[in-house]
């Protein structure tokens, strides 16, 4: 049986009660900056923590029901039980807000313990150990094939964003454009695996910050010179956007996203001809499949576009 969080009215217009969970977090973060623990380092499925996972839960409650407002549709389309993999293009710069919307959907759904991992980038544990090591608790892991492979394999789902850096720091007038790059590992994925694929869109999360401009050309034609990247981390994209709490900020920075109100939508499973390991194989049928994936959920993306605009 999957576990329902009640909604619980009071915990929302307590104060006390929500300062506690948040105070209880930020000394958790800065426990796991100050120090480190020398595990959560993204390449277990065994740090996920059910009991961390709840203590967010009712700040994860009051931004999506308060700060940014949420609209969410689509769940029906998870099965009850079973893997899937959902696939999403993120918005927000690194705060992520509809990542961390969809996962607080996933959660008062299905509880903890229906397993879900999320595939992060790996040059977070490099420049933010302690939210690294938090988002290990919850079911962050390295964005690397074994992790996905492994928990595929645990019979768990997966949450991929396969755009990376380069999509969640789009310029503010590609918001509407679904970005997977040209990263293929999913499809293989999910062909060999054959799990479906079942896409995440959102609306409303790339306005929470207004990114103007990618300088990440020149700022490497400026490494190559000798200019150092921060912490040697090559970051892939060097955005400008306004945004808190900065105002304006220059480069990949943390930010404070914006309470704008938010749609979510999960999508109709995509699903293929051929499965296994022989069409994960097949290097014209893995292009073909992510052209599908993208074509598709542009489409689902143009279509919640105009739904939000038919609102507002």
């Amino acid at each position: 049986m999957t576990k329902q969080f009640p909604d619980v009215p009071g915990s929302l217009t307590d104060g006390l009660a929500l300062g506690q969970c948040v105070a209880t977090l930020w000394q958790k973060y800065w426990q796991a900056t100050l120090t480190p623990s020398p595990g959560f380092t993204g390449w277990s499925l065994d740090d996920r923590d059910p009991h961390v996972i709840e203590q967010w839960m009712p700040l994860w409650e009051w931004l999506y029901q308060h700060y940014f407002r949420v609209q969410a549709d689509g769940w029906e389309h998870v099965p009850a039980t079973g893997q899937v993999m959902l696939i999403g293009s993120h918005n927000g710069g690194l705060a992520a807000p509809d990542t961390v919307m969809m996962t607080y959907d996933w959660l008062r759904r299905f509880g903890p313990e229906r397993a879900a991992y999320g595939l992060m980038d790996p040059r977070i544990w490099q420049g933010a150990l302690g939210t690294a090591q938090l988002a290990t608790q919850i079911g962050a892991v390295r964005a690397h094939p074994r992790m996905g492979i492994a928990a595929l394999e645990r019979g768990a789902s997966v949450l991929i964003y396969p755009g990376g850096a380069r999509d969640v720091f789009r310029p503010h007038h590609q918001r509407h454009q679904v970005c997977l790059g040209d990263n293929q590992g999913f499809i293989k994925l999910a062909l060999r695996y054959e799990v479906p694929i079942i896409p995440a869109i959102s609306v409303g999360a790339h306005s929470t910050l207004v990114v103007l401009a990618d300088l990440y050309p020149w700022m490497q034609q400026l490494h190559e010179r000798g200019l150092p990247w921060y912490l040697g981390i090559d970051p892939t994209v060097f955005p400008v956007y306004l945004g808190l709490p900065w105002g304006l900020a220059i480069g990949p920075w943390p930010n404070i996203p914006l309470p704008v109100p938010m749609q979510t939508r999960i999508c109709p499973p995509i699903t293929f001809k051929h499965y296994g390991r022989a069409a994960s194989r097949d290097r014209a049928y893995v292009d073909a499949c992510h052209r599908q994936v993208q074509a598709t959920m542009q489409v689902e993306l143009d279509r919640l576009v105009q739904e939000r605009q038919s609102w507002l």
